[in-house]
């Protein structure tokens, strides 16, 4: 069992006041909050060993490098990675997808295919849609059904010969739908194509394994796992990241330069050009450590309750409907109520201190399916409470008696 009120005490934004309320932060699948001991390695960082790294040979740089490539390392191990070179430290979720989708340009040809799911982040959309428009190859989409869910007999029958490559989040964040990307992957690597899994909404509730999931592509960002916003990994195998070019030109990601001509490094250097985040990264090692600390196991079942609990609650409130009712979900509720637009309820719920999310959560078609503007989104992690739930409960029920 976890110490709930223990680990609360390592985040300290969770004892703010907001609006005159005590903060009640329900907005984790957005941003997670960040716990002391991340914010301290942050602090020491820049106090203490503010540096370059690779490229020193003095004191401050060597430590900055030396923790840098620790928390590489320390990535790796979580992901079950098969070598540290295959971390590719970027800015973010975004920016690995669209760094593998850069690669692929040179590689695609007019007559291939690549197919994405209806339950992806637009993060997962666009780069790809940008990919067929440089390229001319075709974009195939898996439907989704009533209760956002894939519809995998369509995704088998999308499947052939010119399928090259395959994108699917992990988890949806609009829905907390959790994916079956084990068969997606077995079923895509059957006709030979290549699979990225966008797990930015997974690895906060997931420990994943990626050479188990015999995934090609695995990407997330540190700032949904406690970490800082602003760094994130694409892990990618060996032999894909050697295939695909650099995705920016600079420093750190070359061999040699003249002007004739330039070679690039070996991985993972060649896709990390220019300096890096390197405080992030360190950080976003640190805030994996603390995870690993609580253990993911316990993270799941305690949060498993928190979705059950909050979504018997909501379920009592007349005219309340929630969207994303997969068997297997994560701890994301999507709702609307009646009429009322959740813009207005995510309103009036912040000035009673609650955080949630509201809009189409850049899943626009997901809310397009369900022929809606939007939804209210509450995401819980592992450091919310039944008596957050309660509270939220209660001020849920005092907007919409004020906005019908």
């Amino acid at each position: 069992m976890l110490d709930i009120q223990h680990i609360r005490k390592d985040f300290p934004i969770l004892n703010r006041i907001v609006n005159g309320k005590p903060l009640i932060y329900f907005d984790n699948a957005a941003t997670s909050q960040t716990p002391q001991h991340v914010i301290d390695v942050i602090v020491d960082y820049y106090s203490n060993y503010n540096a370059n790294i690779h490229r020193g040979v003095h004191s401050l740089s060597q430590e900055a490098t030396d923790a840098y490539e620790q928390a590489r390392i320390k990535i790796q191990k979580h992901f079950n990675a098969k070598e540290s070179h295959e971390i590719i430290f970027t800015s973010g979720t975004t920016d690995s997808i669209n760094l593998v989708a850069n690669g692929f340009s040179s590689l695609l040809k007019r007559e291939d295919e690549i197919i994405v799911s209806a339950l992806e982040h637009h993060s997962n959309i666009v780069p790809w849609q940008m990919l067929c428009e440089r390229t001319g190859a075709s974009l195939k989409v898996i439907p989704m059904n009533e209760n956002g869910e894939l519809m995998l007999s369509a995704f088998d029958a999308l499947l052939n010969d010119s399928t090259k490559l395959v994108f699917v989040n992990h988890i949806s964040n609009a829905l907390g739908t959790i994916n079956p990307i084990e068969y997606i992957i077995e079923k895509a690597h059957k006709v030979g194509a290549a699979v990225l899994v966008d797990g930015a909404q997974s690895c906060p509730h997931i420990k994943p394994d990626v050479q188990a999931l015999d995934v090609d592509f695995y990407v997330c960002s540190a700032h949904k796992l406690c970490g800082p916003t602003g760094v994130g990994m694409l892990y990618g195998k060996e032999d894909w990241l050697n295939k695909l070019p650099p995705y920016q030109g600079g420093g750190e990601m070359i061999a040699e330069v003249s002007f004739e001509k330039t070679t690039y490094a070996s991985l993972p250097h060649k896709f990390e050009a220019g300096t890096p985040n390197i405080c992030g990264g360190i950080a976003f090692g640190v805030a994996i450590d603390y995870m690993n600390s609580i253990g993911f196991d316990n993270i799941a079942k305690y949060e498993h309750e928190l979705l059950e609990y909050a979504t018997e609650q909501l379920q009592k409130i007349e005219g309340l409907k929630i969207y994303g009712t997969a068997k297997e979900k994560t701890s994301v509720i999507s709702f609307n109520v009646g009429n009322i637009h959740p813009y207005d309820i995510g309103t009036i719920l912040d000035k009673m201190g609650i955080a949630v999310r509201t809009g189409h959560h850049c899943a626009q078609p997901i809310m397009d399916f369900y022929n809606i503007p939007g939804t209210v989104r509450a995401s819980f992690m592992f450091y919310n409470t039944k008596k957050e739930i309660d509270t939220f409960i209660v001020a849920l029920k005092k907007a919409v008696m004020m906005l019908s």
